[in-house]
C-alpha cells in the first residue's frame, strides 16, 4: 500500500513538472510571436519611410538635373 501512494505521488510530481514546462512554452511562443508582430510592424514603418526617403532623393536629382547650377557662371564685377 505504502509503495502505491509514493508511486502516485511521484507521478503527481512528474504531471505538475510537465504542466509547468508545457504552460512555460506556451508563455515562450506567445511573447515570441508578439515580438515578430511588433518587428514586422517596425520594419513595414522602416521600410516606407525608406521608400519616402529615396523618393524625395531622386525628386531632389531630378529637380537638379533641369535647374541650371547657381555656379556655373563666373562671378559678376561691377
Amino acid at each position: 500500500m505504502v509503495a502505491l501512494i509514493v508511486l502516485v505521488v511521484v507521478l503527481l510530481v512528474i504531471a505538475l513538472v510537465a504542466a509547468d514546462l508545457s504552460l512555460k512554452a506556451i508563455k515562450r511562443a506567445r511573447r515570441r510571436r508578439s515580438s515578430a508582430a511588433r518587428l514586422a510592424t517596425a520594419m513595414a514603418g522602416a521600410e516606407a519611410t525608406e521608400q519616402e526617403r529615396r523618393a524625395r532623393q531622386q525628386a531632389s536629382g531630378a529637380l537638379t538635373s533641369v535647374m541650371p547650377a547657381i555656379h556655373e557662371r563666373g562671378t559678376r564685377r561691377v
